[in-house]
Parts: C-alpha cells; sequence; structure tokens
C-alpha cells in the first residue's frame, strides 16, 4: 500500500497536510479530474505550465487580465510553474489536484519577481473553494491511511454529513447500503474512474476498489451539474491509483482476532401488557430468549499488495494491484429459525484492479482500467440447544452460498486539442453474477413457524427436516452493463461551456428468485381462537385453539433490459472576479423493457434545469457564499420488472391439519378458503406489457435548494453553514386494486364485460395517469384516466420532504494537529420513504406495499424511516513526531422512529388480505413515529500509526479499535403489531439491528 515513501524528510510537512486537509468542497460529481485555475503577473510572454508525476505536462497563456485556467486534468500533486518568455521565474510543487475540484495557484506580482532568479515554494492553496457552488467531501489515499475507518466505500461516506447508515435488512452482498439526505437506500449512484459501477440489477449499494487502491472519493450529497444525472440521494465516486515515473511496490496485511472482539446483545422476547381481547401468538413466549449471541464473534484477515510504475518514461504506466480479505465466525440463530442451529461462515471478497495510463503525447491521453469485485460467503451449520445454550457438532446442513462476482473493464481518452477546447470520452462495460443456491439440495419443503405447531400433535417438540433455505436462484441469474459517455469542453473569455452525452444499457438474466425443494413452503402459525387468518379472503377460522398451517408459493425468475440516454449542455459563467455562475440544463430519457424485449415505461423527455452560483466576497478566498438550486430524475432499475412486468405467482392456501410427519409436512388437511389466494392476483399469468404502467408515467424526481456559506477565521480555522432543502415531486410505486378501475369505466359508461384489468399496476401515487384496459377479444384497447380521488386516495400524494442545516468548524493542520467538526439537524416527513420500505425490509424496488391501496395510506404521513433529527460527526489527527500519529472519528446519532403496523381500524379488520400492514395499532391510528424512537447511538473509534526512522519510514504499523465504549443500541426493531387480528406478535417491537460491537484492528505494511 503506497505510503509515504519519497522524502522522508517531509513527513511533517507534507503527510499529514495530505492526510488531514481535507477537502469539503464542489464541483462535478463522478468526475475523474479537477482544474487548476489562479491569478498572474500579465505581461506579453507569461505562461503557466503544470506537470503531474507521470509526465503529463500542460502550458496555458495568462490572458490580458492576469487570470489563467486548466481543465479536465487528472488528479494527483503537481509542479506549477510561472513562466517568461520560456523561462521559469517561479514554482510551486507538490499541488494536490482533488477530484472534481478546482485548486488556485495564484502568483503575485509584488515586484519580487525578476529574470535573475527562480522562487521555489511549497504549495500555498486557499483553505476555501470559491470556483464551485454546492458540497461535498473528497477523501484521499494518504487520510485513508491515517483514519480509523472500515475498508469500504461506505465507511469513507459516512464521514459526510447528512448521511447514515441504511437499515441492515438491506445489501450488496456482505455490503451495507446508505442514505443520503433523506432518501431511501436504492436512489445513489456509484462510480469508479468515471463509469458507473451501481448494482444493475436493483441500484442497492455498488462496487468498491481494493482499499489500497482507492486514490481519492468524491461523497456528494447533492447538488450535481447538468453533467450528470440518475441519484435523488448521493454519489459516491471513486478514483483508482495511477502508475507514475517511479517503480514502487507494497504490501499491507491486516488482522482483526476474534479473541479482541466483543459480543453482540442476546435479543429477548418482548414481554409488554395487552390490551384486553388480546393475546400474544405464542403466550409462553414473552421475556424468554429469542437469540442467544454470546461468543457471536468473528475474525478477519486482509492481504493485500501492489506494484506500479513506468512501462515508458513520461508515457506509458502501470499500476496493478490485488487484495484478499476473508471473514470467519459464528452466528447463532434464533429459537423461532427452522434450523436451530449455529451458522459457521466465511465471507471471502477477494478484489483485483489494474490500470494503464498512456500519454500518447501531451495533448492525448488514453486509460483502461480492469477491475474485479468478488462477494462470496459459505458456511455449515452446528448443533445448538436453547435449554442449556449449548452448541454441538455439525448437523450435516447448510446455509446458502452465495457469489457476487462483478468484472468491469473502462476506457477513457482525453484529447486536448486546443488550450481552450477539450474531449473526453468513456467507454465501459461489465457483468455480473448474481448466485444464491443451497450446497445440499433437500427435496424437503421449507417450514416457517416451528415453533406455532399445535403442541398437542408435537408435544411441544417442535418438527423439522433438513432444507435450511426458502429461496434459491436460477444458475445463470446476472447482468450485463454497457456505457458510453462523451464530453466536449469549451472555454471562450469568461464562459467554460460543456455539452455531452451520457448513455447507459443493462440487460439483466433470469433474475429473481423461486422456493427450494418442491417448490412451496409451509408456514405455521395460531390465531387467537374465533378469528380469521385472512378475513379478506373469507378464510374460515380455524377452530379449536387457533393453530393452522398455509401452503407459500413464490417464484419470480425473469430477464429484463433498461435503456438510459441523456444529453445536457452547460456554462459556467465568470461573471465578475468575485461571482461565478454555472448554468446546465439536462434531458435524461428512460425505456425499461420486459423478458420479451418489449418496453413497459418510456419516459420521454425529462428536463432537468441546473443553477448555482458562488460569490467570493472579499476576493481573497476566505468568504464564499454559495447556491444551488436543481432537479434530479430517477431511473427504474431492473428489478422493477420482477413482480411488475414478467409473470410471477405469489399465493397462500390456508388450512387446519392433524398430523405432521417426520419431515414436518402437516397431514389430514383441511381447507380453510376456496383454495391459493393472492393479494397482487399473482397466479404466474404474463402481464400486458402495454398495462403494467400508464402511457404517461412520469419518473421518480426531486427538487433541491442548497444555500449556504465559509468563512475563514482567522489563520487557524474554517466554519461554515449550509440549508438543504429536498421536496420529492413525483414517485413511482404499484397499486392494486382492480376494482376501482372498472368502477371508473362503468362511471364513464364503458361496458367492462369484456375489458381485463391488471392487478397492479405501476402509477404516479398522488397523479392522474392513463391507462389502458385490454380488450379480451383481442381488438385492442381502451384508454381512461385515474385520479387520486378515483384510486380513493383523496387529496393524499406521495410526500418527502427533507430540511437540514449542517455546520461545521474545522482547524486545518497547524502545531501537528487537525479536526473538524460536523453537526447536522435534518427533519425527514411525509408519507413515501422512496423505493424500498424500509420498517418491514421490502426491497421490491417501486413496488413495496404502500400505495397497493387507499386503506394501506390512511395515516401514512408522519417521520420517514431514514429520519435523523441529530447528528455529530468529527475526525482528525495528531502527530506526536515523524514517527508516531493518532487519530480519531467520532459519531453521535439520535434514533430511527418506529413504526406500528396492525389490522384495520378498531374491529381489526383485513379489508384487502394485506394481514397486519395498515397504519394502526391495537385498533388505533398510528402514525409513522408515533411509536416512539431508537435510542441515540454514539460511536468512537480510535487509531494509531507508527512509522519506525530505523526503517526510513517505508514500514508502517498500525492499531485500530472501534467502538471503544462498546455501546450496544438497537438502531431498528420489528414494525408488525399482530400476526392475526387480536393476537400479538411475539416480535413486535423485538430488537433486529444493534450498532457493531467493539472489535480491533493490526496492521502492518511496508512500501518500496
Amino acid at each position: 500500500m503506497t505510503s509515504f515513501k519519497h522524502n522522508n524528510h517531509a513527513l511533517k510537512r507534507t503527510t499529514l497536510a495530505l492526510v488531514l486537509g481535507t477537502s469539503i468542497s464542489g464541483a462535478f460529481a463522478q468526475s475523474t479530474t479537477g482544474a487548476l485555475f489562479g491569478q498572474a503577473p500579465a505581461a506579453d510572454g507569461t505562461t503557466v505550465t503544470v506537470q503531474n508525476a507521470s509526465g503529463l505536462q500542460r502550458t496555458v497563456s495568462v490572458d490580458a487580465n492576469g487570470r489563467y485556467n486548466l481543465g479536465t486534468l487528472p488528479v494527483g500533486k503537481y509542479t506549477v510553474k510561472l513562466e517568461r518568455n520560456g523561462r521559469v521565474i517561479e514554482q510551486r510543487q507538490d499541488v494536490l489536484l482533488r477530484v472534481g475540484t478546482g485548486t488556485e495557484v495564484s502568483f503575485r506580482d509584488d515586484g519580487a519577481i525578476t529574470l535573475d532568479a527562480v522562487r521555489v515554494t511549497a504549495a500555498n492553496v486557499p483553505r476555501i473553494d470559491v470556483s464551485t457552488s454546492v458540497a461535498k467531501s473528497v477523501i484521499t489515499s494518504e487520510q485513508l491511511d491515517v483514519l480509523p475507518l472500515g475498508r469500504t466505500a461506505e465507511a469513507i461516506a459516512l464521514l459526510a454529513p447528512g448521511v447514515i447508515a441504511g437499515s441492515s435488512a438491506f445489501g450488496n452482498g456482505s455490503r451495507s447500503v446508505l442514505s443520503f439526505g433523506g432518501s431511501s437506500v436504492s436512489e445513489n449512484a456509484y462510480y469508479l474512474n468515471g463509469f458507473n459501477v451501481s448494482n444493475p440489477y436493483n441500484a442497492l449499494g455498488g462496487a468498491s476498489l481494493p482499499y489500497g487502491s482507492i486514490d481519492q472519493q468524491e461523497t456528494y450529497t447533492g447538488g450535481y451539474s447538468s453533467r450528470y444525472g440518475r441519484s435523488t440521494g448521493g454519489v459516491l465516486n471513486q478514483l483508482g491509483k495511477r502508475g507514475t515515473n517511479e517503480w514502487h511496490f507494497g504490501f499491507q496485511t491486516t488482522w482483526s482476532p476474534k479473541s479482541l472482539a466483543a459480543s453482540p446483545r442476546d435479543v429477548w422476547y418482548p414481554n409488554d401488557t395487552l390490551p384486553p381481547g388480546s393475546e400474544y401468538v405464542d403466550p409462553s413466549r414473552p421475556g424468554t430468549l429469542y437469540r442467544s449471541r454470546d461468543d457471536d464473534t468473528s475474525s478477519s484477515t486482509t492481504y493485500s499488495g501492489y506494484v506500479s510504475g513506468p512501462l515508458i518514461e513520461d508515457r506509458l504506466f502501470v499500476h496493478l494491484a490485488a487484495e484478499s480479505n476473508k471473514r470467519e465466525g459464528a452466528s447463532t440463530n434464533s429459537i423461532a429459525s427452522t434450523t436451530q442451529a449455529r451458522n459457521n461462515y466465511t465471507i471471502s471478497t477477494p478484489k483485483f484492479y489494474g490500470k494503464i495510463d498512456w500519454n500518447i503525447t501531451d495533448n492525448h491521453t488514453l486509460e483502461y482500467t480492469r477491475f474485479q469485485n468478488n462477494d462470496r460467503s459459505s458456511g455449515y451449520y452446528t448443533a445448538f440447544d436453547y435449554e442449556g445454550l449449548q452448541g454441538g457438532e455439525r448437523t450435516g446442513t447448510y446455509p446458502d452460498i452465495t457469489k457476487l462476482e462483478d468484472e468491469y473493464d473502462i476506457f477513457k481518452y482525453t484529447g486536448y486539442l486546443t488550450d481552450d477546447l477539450t474531449l473526453s470520452a468513456v467507454w465501459g462495460r461489465s457483468e455480473q453474477k448474481n448466485l444464491q443456491y443451497n450446497p445440499l439440495e433437500s427435496d424437503d419443503p421449507y417450514l416457517s413457524g416451528v415453533t406455532l405447531q399445535d403442541p398437542a400433535i408435537t408435544g411441544g417438540t417442535p418438527i423439522r427436516n433438513g432444507q435450511a433455505a426458502r429461496d434459491t436462484k436460477a444458475r445463470d441469474a446476472g447482468s450485463k452493463t454497457r456505457g458510453l459517455r462523451v464530453d466536449l469542453d469549451y472555454r471562450i473569455g469568461d464562459h467554460q461551456l460543456t455539452a455531452g452525452i451520457d448513455n447507459m444499457y443493462y440487460n439483466g438474466h433470469n433474475e429473481g428468485q423461486t422456493i427450494t425443494g418442491p417448490g412451496y413452503a409451509w408456514y405455521y402459525s395460531r390465531i387467537a381462537p374465533g378469528q380469521s387468518p385472512s378475513p379478506g379472503f373469507n378464510i374460515t377460522p380455524p377452530g379449536g385453539d387457533g393453530y393452522y398451517v398455509y401452503k407459500y408459493i413464490f417464484s419470480t425468475t425473469t430477464s429484463m433490459a433498461v435503456e438510459q440516454k441523456a444529453y445536457y449542455l452547460e456554462d459556467r459563467w465568470q461573471v465578475t472576479p468575485r461571482w461565478l455562475l454555472t448554468l446546465g440544463i439536462r434531458n435524461d430519457k428512460f425505456t425499461n423493457f420486459n423478458s420479451a424485449a418489449q418496453p413497459y415505461v418510456e419516459s420521454g423527455d425529462q428536463w432537468a434545469p441546473r443553477l448555482g452560483a458562488s460569490w467570493d466576497v472579499f476576493g481573497d478566498a476566505s468568504f464564499k457564499v454559495f447556491a444551488n438550486l436543481g432537479r434530479y430524475y430517477l431511473a427504474l432499475p431492473n428489478s422493477v420488472a420482477v413482480r411488475g412486468a414478467s409473470a410471477s405467482t405469489f399465493t397462500r392456501e390456508y388450512f387446519t391439519y392433524t398430523g405432521i410427519d417426520a419431515n414436518g409436512n402437516p397431514t389430514g388437511l383441511t381447507p380453510l378458503g376456496p383454495g391459493p389466494v393472492s393479494t397482487n392476483n399473482e397466479y404466474g399469468q404474463t402481464p400486458d406489457p402495454a398495462n403494467v404502467a400508464p402511457t404517461d408515467l412520469k419518473s421518480q424526481y426531486q427538487d433541491e435548494l442548497i444555500l449556504g456559506f465559509e468563512k475563514t477565521i482567522g489563520q487557524s480555522w474554517n466554519s461554515g453553514a449550509k440549508f438543504t432543502y429536498r421536496r420529492l415531486q413525483a414517485a413511482i410505486d404499484d397499486v392494486c386494486d382492480p376494482d376501482r378501475m372498472l368502477a371508473k369505466l362503468q362511471s364513464t359508461g364503458v361496458d367492462t364485460s369484456g375489458l381485463e384489468v391488471p392487478g397492479c399496476v405501476i402509477f404516479n401515487p398522488g397523479e392522474t395517469n392513463t391507462f389502458l384496459a385490454t380488450h379480451t377479444d383481442g381488438t385492442g384497447y381502451t384508454a381512461f384516466q385515474m385520479s387520486a380521488s378515483d384510486w380513493g386516495f383523496g387529496n393524499n400524494q406521495a410526500r418527502r420532504d427533507y430540511i437540514a442545516v449542517d455546520l461545521f468548524i474545522e482547524h486545518p493542520l497547524h502545531n501537528k494537529w487537525y479536526g473538524r467538526l460536523d453537526y447536522t439537524w435534518s427533519r425527514s416527513f411525509g408519507n413515501t420513504e422512496g423505493q424500498v420500505k424500509s420498517d418491514i425490509g421490502q426491497d421490491d424496488i417501486s413496488k413495496t406495499q404502500d400505495w397497493d391501496s387507499a386503506l394501506l395510506m390512511e395515516y401514512s404521513g408522519g417521520y420517514l424511516a431514514n429520519d435523523r433529527r441529530h447528528q455529530l460527526k468529527g475526525y482528525g489527527a495528531y502527530q506526536f513526531n515523524d514517527e508516531w500519529t493518532a487519530s480519531a472519528t467520532l459519531r453521535v446519532m439520535s434514533g430511527a422512529p418506529k413504526n406500528c403496523l396492525g389490522y384495520y381500524g378498531a374491529d381489526h379488520d383485513d379489508p384487502i388480505g394485506y394481514g397486519s400492514s395498515y397504519h394502526y395499532c391495537d385498533g388505533v391510528p398510528s402514525k409513522p413515529g408515533d411509536a416512539g424512537r431508537q435510542p441515540w447511538t454514539r460511536q468512537i473509534d480510535l487509531g494509531v500509526i507508527y512509522r519506525p526512522a530505523f526503517a526510513d519510514h517505508k514500514l508502517a504499523f498500525g492499531l485500530d479499535v472501534f467502538n471503544v465504549l462498546n455501546e450496544l443500541k438497537p438502531i431498528q426493531s420489528d414494525a408488525v403489531y399482530e400476526s392475526d387480528p387480536y393476537t400479538i406478535s411475539n416480535s413486535y417491537d423485538m430488537e433486529t439491528y444493534f450498532t457493531t460491537p467493539r472489535s480491533v484492528r493490526l496492521t502492518a505494511s511496508y512500501d518500496f
């Protein structure tokens, strides 16, 4: 891993300055370059020349106003020279250019410049970037070497204000997901060397470089220019390292021993006082142990190495890196699990990164990136006895094996056609394998709720079988992606004009899932005597003590594609030396295709204006006032086709039973209803692409306003404040109420006897959309409109309002220390979280249970799942001497709002067959947040690094301690109140996810 390798005596001046000198500024998200600009003496023959460590050199003339500008430069360190008539007069060394950021390097005409001497100084970059109008954070590789952080893109992004960890119910393999500015976790975009590497199937997370290969990571929290789009959340943009004119080699190993890790908290069944007339599903469970987690710890090891250098000096460079991370541990299943055992798991995440840079000439460059990102999990089960809390031998069963394998090839050309005209193009492709299967394929059905089997049959001992997994995927499930981006940048006078195209294509194959074993599962349950398990489907009460079972079938495997095209125009106009305006317009078009390559969603033209302004108040980069106003559109990912535009089966069939065989199958079945029932009419039929969505569907889009300032305080402090307002203007979800569609047709005089309408359709909640009813005789369609009132929503529209005030104070490097502290007050309120539903862990993108019926949206307005009222974040470091550096990070946060979802109304009814999904708690309306909040969380991470002088500071040892105080607080709890009417779920309000326990990481590295 690259560290302090050139000048051992420069540690105090350059290392800590680079490590701790975080740039909180803004320019262009997803960029791979930066800009250098400044002022210099205006005289005939005066030029500025810049050169980086890879030999790339560019020269530009100083204009008549004493200004120069060099854009689209690769990030890294530069030497900047002021020349007159070909002779160097003054130069600045070690100027660090950060991604998407303008860096000012000015030369004063103070009479000290002569033709007889060259003045050489270190870089003296202003602390505030006045060339931008928005806020973001850029973290460099030197900082990553020092700060105590997890080795993921998400851990780095959590340093930025307004960024929180998303629900742990969602993930991207073993990787976590994030929420930016109140948005849902699927609304973010990930980029690597200029190419989109977001999850191509469902947009949950994205790929990440080997930690030691990250040159810079840009975390964008909003307000990016018209050059970029397709995100209503945030952007994580990583740039990989590249070769230079010097050969370097290095390796690193990390070890987090199990013996130094704390155990997670045990989980207990709640034991609350129940309202009269209600009872728990299992009255014996309240107050007892649900899940033992003692010694559920893990150890992890990482090995990484790199080689980097010139193949041809000044022209051709290579950087190769590999990383292997393995985590091994144990996780005990709950007492209610189908497989009552301990999962002895192994998670391995090998990665490879290679980059070739070719400076064809100083005016033409070509880059090639090869990146492989794998995420694999496997394990085996050992017995665990909850009576004695003792483990045992292997059971012969296994958890699922999951494999998420990504491969990327990215090409980039940059041509500096003239001093004022630059052309760049990025083309890339990727392939992902998304696999899930069990090594022990059993013919037995999956069993759920085994602790709710009738004890009169089992004698109180649940009957289980060897089927460890419910779901499986096709063995060839995966995605392929390709994309092209072209940008043309032209500077004329005070204007920097940019135009370009931005196209992406996604193809998914055999995604979705099916049920293991015979293709169905058995779900055992119990209801209060005399109650119906599903009154909406007229299911007969089971009688007796209320024990029943239902057969569960769920099959969604399909193929699909998405086409995303865009073009844009932008003008960055330097109105005066102190005022910069950024004016842009972007047009996005999205088209989604089903498995037959037929379009089912076509957005048409979508115009997104962007406006930014920056005011250098005093003209000395000490005080900046900025503003940004923009509109941002979000595409539907491929996963929307699953259960939306393709055939799917999702049914339940209810029975009583008189026996259970040795494999857990119920026997002596008596039907309680008419047969299989489906709340969304999913019986395996293929939807007509013409009526999956309305003909005038709007894409989800959001408007955003940012106002802020940054100000220096004396010579040692920076400060600032930023106000952000985001409003969701249009959302996409599905609605499943065909009776209202038929009623609307009949109200307009249409004979519906020969028409067919779908069970569920995609729509814009709260908007008026135009749908097509199919003629059953094949003669065509009848168009009709459905308003919010027609659906029964009244004036209820999709709403998500996010308001935030961010304050920061920063002590730049001075007297051996640096520190930054951010406080964010925010409020996220509405009735639509976004494309997912965190409180029940539903990741059916834009097809959540919200908006399926007007009854589900009663009392739905409240504090949304990603609302965190208070956030306090800090990080910094202190350098004791050239050998020792200590660092720390801090995150303090108020808790998430709780939700309570029960049966409908005071009578605990279920009019649409959705079970405990309404905003009622014990028959009383319950808005999101009315059930309370999770507790505050506090996490402190500490680190120390030792670089001994006897090894020329090339050898390093590190120690990091995460969650030093070992605070184990719940961050989410079960929101489902009832399992059946008047039958309280034993797990309601039980903690489901917690803060991560304390762990210790040891590190050793050497750079040649």
